[in-house]
């Protein structure tokens, strides 16, 4: 993996901010232009730059707080499928972070550009075996993730996926797990990962169908026209009696985004790494069939699903429909990663044949974004001289002014402010 690049000197005077990519309620995520950055590539000067204002109401509540345990956590991070820092800016007023810019957009945007709004089993193949091995580097630093949902799930330039927004996260103790020596799933007999040819070890075109080319421009406006996603609410966290575990420690808040919710978290049990497992199986429910399995007409009637309801499949069962029943296990100690976390899911028969070593080297994922696909109007010419953007001291001065378009999936899920960790 190729060396962090030097963080880079934040001055919010000097930056210039081409769009809004999410507003939520700890802060605002900028598209943002560092004109002070000399290179001969356009797209290395951009960057998503997430501001906090710490004077508004929202950051006085726990928004600052938030902010800083995420840069915490986002300094600490090396892996090819989750962000890195570069850069930090803090003033009496504002607290903001860069971080490198995923022109892909988000999972969910790029599922509602399909033509039914689905992904084929291979593309979820895909996705999932990035994001598994995601979540299993975090796990592995004594992190659960606790936000795992389609709009948290970004596309990078290469076409790789990488998680963000790190607010809701929580360092535990993690559990000791039994050393189990596993026998790997056999081949597939027309295996397409022969180990003599490096093409077809670099290049999944052959596993995974490549999606429908369409230009950026029609990305676009057929996202702003059809993206219209049900809200789903994180929930606010209530306080716990504390219990007592003899093996790991576990979280006793109510924390995640509704419809992500596992029942432990809804029977207020504590919780601990096996919820980002339960979330894994709500996304990969989701990215089958467009619609998460216990969505209710409420809040309450969709916990209500989450600790009574079964999931619902279409069809013969699968491979796929095997493996979201079983991280959709009510109980979490039945769940599948329980005992020995993503190993676990990784021995899966609907992983038979991923070559986990070499997920990185993939250079034809299904979707590869053009470069400058939310750059938009604005020019080569005009990001290298610094005339375009708009300053971002002065946006928070005009929170409503309509210059900057805030991207279609920043209102997916209402974010609601987290009390307490």
């Amino acid at each position: 993996m190729e060396p962090a690049p030097p963080p880079l000197e934040l001055d919010l005077d000097n930056l210039k901010a081409l769009k809004i990519l999410g507003k939520g309620a700890m802060g605002t995520v900028f598209l943002v232009h560092n004109p002070t950055t000399t290179t001969t590539t356009t797209n290395t000067t951009l960057f998503a730059l997430k501001v906090v204002d710490k004077t508004s109401i929202h950051a006085k509540l726990d928004a600052e707080r938030r902010a800083r345990w995420e840069i915490q956590v986002l300094s600490t991070l090396s892996h090819p499928f989750l962000p890195s820092i570069l850069g930090t800016y803090e003033s009496p007023q504002f607290l903001a972070w860069a971080l490198p810019y995923c022109p892909g957009g988000d999972l969910n945007v790029l599922r509602y550009r399909q033509n039914d709004r689905v992904f084929s089993p291979s593309v979820v193949r895909f996705y999932l075996a990035e994001i598994l091995c995601a979540l299993d580097h975090l796990h592995s630093m004594g992190i659960v993730y606790r936000d795992l949902k389609p709009e948290n799930v970004l596309i990078q330039h290469s076409g790789h996926v990488t998680l963000t927004d790190f607010d809701l996260s929580r360092k535990l103790n993690p559990r000791t797990f039994k050393t189990v020596v596993a026998t790997p799933p056999p081949p597939l007999p027309d295996s397409k990962f022969p180990e003599s040819s490096r093409k077809h070890r670099r290049n999944f075109s052959r596993w995974i169908p490549l999606l429908p080319t369409e230009s950026s421009h029609n990305h676009n406006r057929l996202h702003a026209l059809n993206l219209k996603k049900a809200k789903s609410a994180r929930v606010s966290p209530v306080s716990r009696r504390k219990l007592s575990f003899s093996n790991g420690e576990r979280s006793n808040s109510f924390v995640g985004t509704e419809e992500y919710v596992s029942p432990e978290v809804v029977r207020g049990d504590g919780h601990e790494f096996a919820v980002d497992w339960w979330a894994l199986g709500i996304l990969t429910y989701e990215m089958l069939y467009g619609t998460t399995p216990f969505k209710g007409k409420n809040r309450k009637e969709t916990f209500k699903n989450v600790l009574m309801k079964s999931p619902e499949f279409v069809g013969k069962r699968t491979e796929l429909t095997d493996l979201i029943e079983k991280l959709l296990e009510k109980d979490p100690k039945k769940r599948l990663g329980y005992s020995r976390g993503a190993v676990e899911i990784k021995e899966h028969a609907f992983f038979r044949g991923v070559r986990w070593e070499i997920l990185t080297e993939v250079i034809r994922p299904p979707f590869l974004p053009a470069r400058y696909d939310d750059a938009g109007e604005f020019s080569s010419e005009k990001l290298s001289n610094g005339t375009g953007g708009v300053d971002i001291k002065d946006y928070f001065q005009r929170m409503n002014s309509p210059s900057l378009p805030p991207s279609p999936s920043c209102k997916l899920r209402k974010n609601v402010s987290l009390k307490e960790f």
